[in-house]
């Protein structure tokens, strides 16, 4: 049994800023995580006009298109998180379009991840053939097209368990935070039979579950982090502070002694 692979989730719980995306990456340092993961989003291709047209109070102004382009990172920043995790921890992201795994190919980055919202996106699937790399795929029932086309272009994949409160609504992707009864880890076993590498994305308050994950055999663990559970955000809640994801790191280690 090897240790698993633990993917620090900033996402977008950087809030648009730099300095707080520097500092979670430092956090991640600290505690030991193999790699930190961010989000990126052509925000004008995921939404409709409608919808980034229609009211929402944020910190950029009163529209959804103030909030979502306020959280989405560019060049700048992107070229700055790449020069601040070099040498020091890997560093990739979930891609919600194809144009944004075209923006990210520019770093050389070791991973794609493929959000729970588009595992079946024949799109994004066929262009990671032509481009290769290991590939993250989240999912609710092991069911994944785009998993399937990447396992016939002999692409590298992990498949993540990922438990939530699903919408495929294009305005509305998914409530994230699983309560324990929601869980049903047990489903590892059911995923481990239909794929070689299985992990567990984690959107529950507490570690325990990830830690359970790993002694069911996810081979990977991808976690959400904060600085703060009670900053502004909507996957603040359902993510960890330093001490939780420091006990995360130490304890999903510990089990490859334990069990032997």
């Amino acid at each position: 049994m090897n240790n698993p692979f633990i993917i620090a989730e900033i996402g977008i719980n950087h809030n648009g800023d730099i300095n707080i995306a520097k500092q979670l990456i430092d956090m991640a340092v600290r505690c030991g995580a193999d790699a930190v993961k961010f989000q990126k989003r052509t925000v004008e291709y995921c939404y409709t006009k409608d919808f980034l047209n229609s009211p929402r109070e944020s910190p950029w102004g009163q529209t959804q298109r103030e909030q979502k382009i306020g959280l989405e990172f560019g060049q700048k920043e992107y070229d700055e998180i790449d020069a601040y995790c070099y040498e020091r921890i890997e560093w990739f992201a979930s891609a919600f379009d194809v144009g944004s795994l075209k923006f990210l190919v520019q770093y050389n980055l070791p991973y794609y991840k493929i959000p729970h919202q588009l595992a079946d996106n024949k799109e994004m699937a066929e262009w990671i053939v032509g481009h290769p790399k290991h590939t993250f795929i989240s999912t609710l029932n092991g069911l994944t097209k785009a998993g399937n086309i990447l396992k016939q272009g002999q692409c590298p994949i992990t498949i993540l368990y990922c438990p939530a409160d699903y919408s495929h609504d294009k305005h509305f992707w998914g409530k994230y935070i699983c309560v324990d009864k929601g869980l049903r880890l047990s489903s590892l076993f059911e995923f481990k039979e239909k794929w070689d590498r299985v992990g567990f994305s984690c959107h529950n308050y507490s570690i325990l579950p990830p830690i359970l994950a790993v002694a069911l055999g996810a081979v990977a663990v991808e976690v959400h982090i904060t600085l703060d559970r009670a900053m502004y955000g909507t996957d603040q809640a359902c993510s960890f502070e330093e001490e939780g994801l420091h006990r995360i790191v130490r304890e999903t280690r510990r089990i490859k002694e334990i069990m032997g």
